[in-house]
């Protein structure tokens, strides 16, 4: 198995579009030249060519991305939220949203579910790339009376200054990004065993952030594209340990729902792993957590 998965990652990745929810239609991507995705209803995948040269992609209605970060958001928008009888729209939180790809697909689920959306990023130059990803998706948000905000912030303190304000919350954490070495080659020579050591704290923060920010009977989900323990079961064990307001969802459930194929082989639970010799996607993590009382 080992052997298979180092093969997979030797073998260039095809280009991955996603059509986003109320921006585009599939039908759209393949009247370009795509093909039909393997497992998000909203994919489509470019055999060659650049998919810049198709209207959607250029308009921002899609954009280049890997199922395995679609299945994530779809994952994350599925998840039944407890104890919203009021009738308010829900709001929605990307802690990490640079450079903008999950944010996208979010921003387009919120669209189409009536919610609101916050896209926060600590990096200047990330955050800008952010608001150009979510330009459609904003200029819709904003004719539905609905909204959508892009905005450059530290992920470690929106918990302390927002506690209990959202429904979904997505900690797509920093990584080394051992799964995608597919499309990053030069990982495997730049990575160093020591980069654990100085992301772990920083991915345990962020998910302690996120936790805090999400109100009772929210979720959370945490993601990496990474496979490695330490920065995927691991932190969430350890976040987990010193709270008692948290639950744990099967993400395998979730995620499996959301495939428009029969999508196995994600794990023992309950957290998902894909990978790229099982899937044909990046070596995604998703661990999917409910906020209790």
């Amino acid at each position: 198995v080992l052997e298979q998965l180092l093969e997979a990652h030797n073998v260039p990745a095809e280009v991955s579009l996603v059509a986003r929810p109320g921006l585009a239609e599939v039908d759209e991507l393949l009247d370009a030249g795509a093909q039909p995705g393997r497992w998000s209803p909203f994919a489509a995948e470019l055999a060659g060519g650049d998919p810049g040269s198709i209207d959607a992609v250029r308009d921002g209605r899609a954009a280049v991305q890997d199922e395995g970060s679609q299945l994530l958001a779809l994952a994350l928008a599925a998840v039944p939220v407890d104890g919203r009888g009021d009738g308010a729209p829900e709001r929605w939180l990307d802690l990490c949203a640079g450079p903008g790809g999950k944010a996208g697909l979010l921003a387009g689920l919120a669209l189409r579910q009536g919610a609101d959306l916050v896209a926060n990023e600590v990096s200047e130059h990330r955050t800008e790339l952010v608001r150009q990803s979510l330009r459609a998706a904003s200029e819709a948000a904003g004719a539905a009376g609905r909204e959508i905000v892009v905005r450059q912030g530290d992920g470690r303190e929106v918990g302390d200054e927002e506690p209990a304000t959202y429904d979904r919350v997505l900690v797509d954490a920093p990584c080394t990004g051992l799964g995608a070495l597919r499309r990053r080659p030069e990982a495997r020579w730049r990575r160093q065993p020591g980069d654990l050591v100085g992301l772990g704290p920083l991915q345990r923060d962020l998910l302690a952030s996120g936790i805090d920010a999400t109100r009772p009977g929210g979720v959370i989900a945490y993601a990496t594209c990474s496979p490695h323990l330490s920065e995927t079961t691991f932190v969430v064990r350890d976040v987990l340990k010193k709270r008692e307001d948290v639950e744990v969802l099967d993400a395998r459930e979730l995620m499996a729902g959301s495939a428009t194929a029969t999508l196995d082989g994600l794990g023992d639970g309950p957290h998902a792993q894909l990978w790229p010799h099982l899937h044909g996607t990046d070596g995604m993590f998703l661990a999917l957590l409910r906020k209790k009382d």
